[in-house]
């Protein structure tokens, strides 16, 4: 293991916040390892949340200077412009066969729905991004709604290039790591659901590279459906090798998209009994999905110690397995 649970704690490691445990992981030399070595660190840690690629360290929002809501005529056209030219790019990925979309399943169920939405999907390459607006234009529902996308802070006040532009103008919603800055998100938010727009979200909140397992869900996707009172469609993203070798001369990979029932807040239910009834539909909608499809069992590597993350544990079932002679873990379903 990269930093055992008992180097991590003596160190603080479980006291900081999410931004100081990436620089700290950044100054021990984490993201020198090879991604294999790092999927396993977070894994057995329970770390879900943390990034295996080095992005640029994060700026903090100023809020004050995010146009949420694209009221600006300025924001407004740059937004129309970056979104017509992501979609060009996504077209020219598919052509070239860089991005490869092998079928979708469930389509019915995003069609079905009528209102504003949040909809979820595993995260484990940028083209993810690219795919769930496909299917959003496939299903039908851009003809009357748009799709934003929420997104890391860093990705929106440090991210260089082309792609930093796109972060900034493709109809984005950047988190922020101050209570002002996650006050305005909230309320545009919102606003935005209840005009009957849908909003991406990852609820697993990290981008693990090609892992094709589903990851514990954070509860921020299913807060936001339950203030504003609309659905959550799940979506799951599987995929495989195709017969394509890429420029890293691999086989790029093919991809097919699992969309699931709306799973709409119940009024029986308080708030927070919504937000863990529709995110462990979710999971589990993810879970059933990848074990139909690859034929086998979710099992994490992760160990018990006492600072794993709440939301994991509620999520997961420790369980020894002898045979291994490590934690496993499993699924809890119903």
């Amino acid at each position: 293991m990269f930093k055992s649970v008992e180097e991590l704690k003596e160190a603080d490691f479980f006291k900081l916040n999410e931004i100081e445990q990436t620089e700290y992981l950044r100054e021990n030399g984490f993201f020198k390892l090879s991604r294999e070595e790092k999927l396993d660190f977070l894994e057995e840690l329970g770390l879900f949340y943390l990034d295996i690629n080095e992005d640029p360290p994060t700026i903090p929002l100023d809020p004050d200077k995010v146009d949420y809501l694209r009221r600006k005529f300025s924001n407004k056209l740059k937004s129309t412009i970056t979104t017509k030219y992501a979609e060009h790019l996504v077209k020219k990925f598919m052509k070239e066969k860089k991005l490869i979309i092998k079928g979708v399943e469930g389509l019915e169920n995003m069609q079905s729905v009528k209102s504003g939405a949040v909809l979820t999907c595993n995260h484990f390459n940028p083209f993810d991004c690219f795919t769930m607006e496909l299917v959003f234009r496939q299903s039908g529902q851009s003809k009357s709604k748009k799709i934003f996308k929420i997104i890391r802070e860093g990705n929106y006040t440090n991210f260089p290039g082309m792609y930093g532009f796109f972060f900034r103008n493709c109809d984005t919603l950047p988190l922020g790591s101050t209570k002002k800055a996650m006050t305005c998100l909230i309320k545009a938010t919102d606003e935005i659901l209840k005009r009957g727009d849908f909003i991406l979200i990852y609820p697993e909140q990290s981008m693990w590279w090609d892992y094709k397992q589903p990851k514990p869900m954070k509860n921020g996707a299913f807060n936001f459906a339950v203030k504003s009172n609309v659905p959550v469609i799940p979506g799951f993203i599987t995929f495989n090798d195709s017969d394509v070798i890429g420029e890293d001369g691999k086989p790029v990979q093919e991809y097919t998209v699992h969309i699931g029932k709306p799973i709409y807040p119940d009024e029986n239910l308080t708030s927070k009994e919504n937000i863990k009834m529709m995110r462990d539909a979710d999971y589990k909608f993810c879970v059933e999905t990848y074990e139909r499809v690859y034929g086998k069992p979710v099992e994490y590597k992760t160990i018990k110690h006492e600072n794993l993350p709440d939301y994991v544990k509620e999520l997961i079932e420790i369980k020894n397995t002898p045979e291994a002679n490590a934690w496993v873990c499993k699924i809890i379903k119903e």
